[in-house]
């Protein structure tokens, strides 16, 4: 839970049992009862208000997921795309004979 094993809590509980004293013992047990109960229920009320509020069955949790933003995903999927087809150009015509051919000023 915080990273401490079953005989470190139980030094802690016996140190905190020399500390605080027996007559205060059972006050200071109370007082973490309804301290772990009000944390328990505050849990409670805003996982329900987070239900309903964002609805249990609207929510895509497929569009949240981080794995989706791969970046080298991305880029593969961008590099390797098929290239749309060129428009095709229109073939040139020929000249007609006696006619100078035909002169593109920006082309020089």
């Amino acid at each position: 839970m915080f990273g401490i094993n079953g005989w470190e809590f139980l030094v802690i509980v016996l140190v905190a049992i020399l500390v605080v004293g027996p007559e205060r013992m059972p006050e200071y047990a109370r007082q973490l009862r309804e301290w772990i109960r009000s944390a328990r229920d505050l849990v409670t009320r805003n996982t329900d208000q987070l239900k309903t509020e964002l609805g249990a069955d609207d929510v895509d949790w497929k569009q949240y997921d981080p794995r989706q933003y791969d970046p080298r995903r991305i880029v593969r999927e961008a590099l390797y795309e098929p290239a749309a087809p060129a428009p095709a150009a229109e073939p040139p015509r020929p000249s007609e004979p006696g006619r100078p051919a035909p002169f593109d000023a920006d082309a020089t």
